[in-house]
């Protein structure tokens, strides 16, 4: 997710947990690759955010999803999803307390999180967009003055949204998460919301009461998180990302959740 920048800094006693859970499986050239349970790839995440994470029919699924499971493979065992609030992943807490071995939340790399974790190379290229109810005119956020715009706490929408706000005289309706978002703009709760282009788009599919109308340009990129100091996993990660892209499983899982192939 294109979520907020975090400043909060992690006490070095949690790294120590971390490596005191950590135990260790398959063996790579630089080392064994270490996780927090044996015969399982921990992941944390925060729900729902569709089509990267949601819960259906009794499981957790989506494309970030998809993805994790290519490396629980590769490694021999099965991923287990946790759902923890968006603060702790994004400060590097969920991962240095040992409570999981990646995090894969949509979240977007940046050089404050940089510092509380490590993160896979780019996976996925995102910027912000805008959601209506079908023809309701108001198209772009010069045409939002004196309306309600609807934002994700702690999302790069909000931060976007916050700062233009003077300039195009909107009103900010915080929201807790997305699914509460989207459906504000259904009921007319606000008059539009910003957030990631890809959930918005996909969305809008299954809404055909709603139409995203605008997008802008921020540059996001989502990053997989891993607990800094385990390199081999990094490794891991960035080599099964690699492979994927190589041999079309990535474009394949992309079309799956997007409907179409990444451009």
């Amino acid at each position: 997710m294109a979520r907020r920048r975090s400043s909060l800094v992690m006490l070095p006693v949690t790294a120590l947990l971390a490596a005191a859970c950590a135990q260790p499986t398959t063996t790579e050239a630089g080392g064994p690759v270490q996780l927090v349970r044996p015969g399982e790839l921990t992941t944390c995440t925060h729900l729902p955010y569709e089509p990267f994470q949601f819960p259906q029919g009794g499981h957790i699924v989506g494309f970030d999803v998809d993805l994790v499971d290519l490396v629980a493979r590769n490694l021999g065992v099965r991923q287990n999803i946790v759902d923890t609030p968006f603060e702790g992943i994004q400060s590097g807490e969920s991962l240095n307390s040992g409570l999981c071995d990646v995090a894969a939340a949509a979240m977007t790399i940046n050089d404050v999180r940089k510092r509380n974790m490590d993160f896979s190379d780019p996976y996925f290229d995102a910027e912000q967009a805008l959601l209506i109810r079908r023809g309701a005119g108001h198209r772009d956020l010069a045409a939002l003055r004196g309306k309600r715009l609807g934002v994700q706490l702690g999302t790069t929408g909000e931060e976007y949204a916050k700062k233009n706000a003077a300039a195009f005289g909107y009103q900010i309706v915080q929201f807790e998460d997305l699914a509460l978002q989207e459906t504000a703009v259904q009921t007319g709760q606000v008059d539009a919301a910003i957030n990631d282009n890809g959930v918005l788009y996909h969305f809008a599919r299954q809404h055909p009461d709603t139409e995203v109308t605008a997008e802008f340009p921020t540059g996001d990129r989502y990053g997989i998180g891993i607990r800094k100091g385990n390199a081999a996993l990094l490794r891991k990660v960035d080599d099964v990302l690699g492979e994927a892209h190589r041999s079309g499983e990535y474009d394949r899982i992309y079309e799956k959740w997007f409907g179409r192939k990444p451009r």
